[in-house]
């Protein structure tokens, strides 16, 4: 993996492109990184490009050299019906070849409207998942992960996630010694799994008319204790039946389920901003024990608490 193209369009988002440019556009020859031929390229060469951040950026070469490229990347770019068939085409012919691409948050809609995607595995940031299945039904979208691997098409999510996929694809193709150099350098860490989730809040739903928000908030307030379908039944004046139907109609899944999250969601809030012990943790959250806090929450977010908290307490 020597040549690196990055395609820019009309309303790049600059942050997205700086992963690119920071990773492979560096040199860092002087601590061992093999030097990387970095393009930037657009449609047009050297005329200026709207940022959606109302500055420009300016590309010096053509899609000429997309043609010998080892990888073509496409950071994030306002999303649009459509986008420069050029483009699209010089994208599909890169892919066709055996190039790798690569993408970062909304960048998979570029290759999504190129067809690349149908029937990959991909990812981008979470904002976007129903609009994007709409748009590229054919696309296998996994819209929890940090970025999806999938042989010479690696897309990935939001932001930092672009980072994780980057570093990902050197240590695939240059080796972990190569991508921890960058890392140390861009002072990030070395590595994050694709499949560790995307942080995204999942709220108490919303509820109208006669509906259980009493109940849920309830829940919420009290999730130290035990849940069962009779007791939220009889809280909520209903047969167990009638309750347990409402219940799934209203949250999409079941008592169990739906408060085995939020007991989840309070121990992100802990790990975030107490300092309590994993069995402190699992108490205040209504696991009990820590070994139940951590099944679930591995489960529910990607990861174990220790290594979320390490990530993101952000107490003193």
């Amino acid at each position: 993996m020597k040549k690196i193209a990055v395609v820019l369009m009309e309303d790049v988002a600059l942050f997205e492109f700086g992963v690119l440019a920071e990773v492979f556009g560096v040199d860092r020859t002087d601590d061992g990184v093999p030097a990387f031929d970095f393009r930037v390229c657009a449609l047009r060469p050297n005329e200026p490009l709207r940022t959606t951040s109302h500055s420009g950026v300016i590309a010096p070469y053509g899609l000429e050299e997309l043609a010998d490229a080892d990888l073509v990347a496409v950071p994030a770019t306002t999303i649009r019906d459509e986008y420069p068939e050029e483009i699209l085409d010089a994208l599909r012919a890169a892919v066709d070849r055996g190039a790798i691409l690569l993408t970062v948050c909304s960048g998979a809609y570029v290759l999504g409207a190129a067809g690349i995607l149908d029937g990959r595995c991909c990812a981008t940031h979470w904002r976007y998942t129903n609009d994007f299945r709409e748009r590229f039904p054919a696309a296998n979208l996994d819209p929890d992960v940090l970025f999806v691997d999938d042989g010479n098409v690696i897309t990935s999510a939001g932001t930092a996630a672009g980072i994780d996929a980057c570093l990902h694809l050197v240590r695939r193709e240059l080796g972990a010694a190569v991508a921890t150099r960058i890392a140390r350098r861009m002072v990030v860490p070395p590595q994050r799994d694709g499949g560790q989730r995307q942080y995204v809040d999942l709220p108490v739903p919303e509820t109208t008319g006669e509906s259980l928000q009493p109940i849920l908030s309830w829940m919420v307030d009290n999730l130290s204790i035990e849940h069962t379908v009779p007791d939220l039944a009889r809280r909520a004046r209903m047969s167990d039946r009638t309750f347990a139907r409402r219940f799934v109609a209203e949250t999409g899944t079941t008592p169990l389920k739906w408060v085995t999250t939020q007991r989840v969601l309070h121990a992100r809030t802990l790990l975030e901003a107490t300092d309590l012990g994993l069995e402190q943790v699992a108490a205040k959250s209504g696991f009990g024990t820590a070994a139940l806090l951590r099944h679930h929450f591995r489960r529910v977010v990607g990861v174990a608490p220790q290594d979320y908290r390490r990530t993101f307490q952000t107490a003193s």
